[in-house]
């Protein structure tokens, strides 16, 4: 008897993972938790995880509901998460395999027992049921506003209604959510530059309490100061995983502060050399141009032809202005026009712009661009006061006749 109670729970357990299976039941004893997971190595991880954890001893289920799963071969998959329109899906994974990937990944992993009534799980369990539907299950994917841990937290609000209570302060401080996501990832590094270069002046703005809920670290901390019905909602707290920390390597010579320092140096060295002979390097002039350019492109599509929330109001066009990239040709003319001078002068007032803009706090820009950006505005000053000078003295020139010529 005790053998096929065992074979009906591990049917029941293969059952619930499919996403066609029908309502379930629950029984008193079993138990809902949220699965906290902390960073990973790489960049994509750094961030942690989060997800429903089913537990009923009574029929031998115990599944994991993760809502951080994407699909590699939806059609123009690479497009999509370009424009920021990448569907991820809820997925149904058996517990002990989910768990095991991660501790294989050193990464350590909290649960977070939820003192709910026997009603209230099977509503829970329910509402996971209905959204791994195949019809349910995608949703379109928001780093800041809808990702794997904000639906923890917007599932149990669903179900679970007025009754739970998130409190107004679960960090000792406001930060910005450029802070909030920097506080994993190493500000000298490429990951790093990467992000603070993507991403707007958006995410400059102070989070609130609701709003750290984006990362897992912040879900497992609003839960466990959360009340329900008056009383904490989190019954338990154990430790699954407790991962052994290792020393991270870093190599300051492969550091964007260093690449970008070497790249700064050369670069004011160029111009003082163009400045000792009174000529200019009109090739690197126009490299330039068309780097900068071909970034700040980039950038405008970013914020204006994708849905990505956090690419919007990207002031790092400032450095990186687009119109430049359609200008590479005429500033490396010997003799540009004069209109092309103005134009060098304007790229200097944008930086003035933008150290308005990152002193006063509408945008932090990546401190490993610092070399680059003194070096630009050395150089856009020394360049657009040769075009002037030049311009100047062609202009007192007296034209060439066909007498002057013989």
């Amino acid at each position: 008897m005790k053998q096929l109670v065992l074979l009906l729970g591990f049917l029941l357990s293969l059952s619930s993972t499919s996403t066609k299976a029908q309502y379930v039941s629950l029984s008193e004893t079993s138990e809902v938790s949220i699965i906290t997971i902390g960073p990973g190595a790489q960049l994509y991880d750094k961030f942690g995880h989060s997800a429903f954890r089913i537990k009923d001893a009574a029929s031998g289920m115990d599944i994991v509901y993760n809502y951080g799963v994407y699909d590699f071969e939806t059609p123009n998959f690479y497009t999509k998460f370009a424009q920021g329109k990448l569907l991820y899906k809820l997925v149904v994974n058996p517990y002990e395999p989910f768990i095991e990937s991660y501790r294989r990944q050193n990464r350590w992993i909290n649960e977070q027992i939820l003192d709910l009534s026997y009603s209230e799980k099977q509503a829970v369990f329910n509402f996971l049921q209905n959204n791994a539907k195949p019809e349910n299950m995608f949703y379109k994917y928001d780093f800041f506003f809808d990702n794997c841990a904000t639906k923890i937290r917007d599932v149990l609000v669903t179900v679970l209604g007025n009754d739970l209570v998130y409190k107004n302060k679960i960090a000792p401080e406001g930060k910005t959510f450029r802070e909030l996501i920097q506080q994993n990832v190493y500000w000298n590094s490429w990951g790093s530059l990467g992000m603070d270069v993507a991403i707007g002046a958006v995410v400059d703005k102070k989070a609130t309490a609701w709003e750290y809920q984006f990362l897992p670290d912040y879900v497992f901390e609003g839960a466990a100061q959360a009340s329900f019905k008056n009383a904490p909602l989190v019954k338990e707290t154990a430790s699954l995983y407790q991962n052994i920390p290792k020393d991270t390597e870093r190599n300051f010579l492969t550091s964007p502060l260093f690449v970008f320092g070497l790249l700064g140096v050369l670069l004011m060295w160029v111009t003082w050399r163009d400045f000792r002979k009174k000529v200019r390097s009109r090739y690197l002039d126009s490299l330039l141009f068309f780097v900068t350019g071909q970034i700040g492109v980039f950038l405008l599509l970013l914020w204006t032809a994708t849905d990505h929330t956090a690419t919007a109001n990207n002031y790092n066009m400032l450095w990186a202005f687009p119109l430049s990239l359609f200008l590479a040709f005429a500033i490396g003319k010997q003799q540009p026009k004069r209109w092309v001078a103005r134009y060098v002068f304007f790229l200097v007032l944008l930086f003035a712009l933008l150290g308005i803009h990152w002193i006063t706090g509408v945008q932090v820009f990546a401190l490993g661009l610092l070399p680059l950006f003194i070096a630009l505005i050395v150089r856009y000053l020394y360049v657009f006061y040769f075009l002037k000078k030049r311009n100047a003295a062609s202009a007192v020139e007296p034209p060439i006749t066909a007498r002057d010529k013989r």
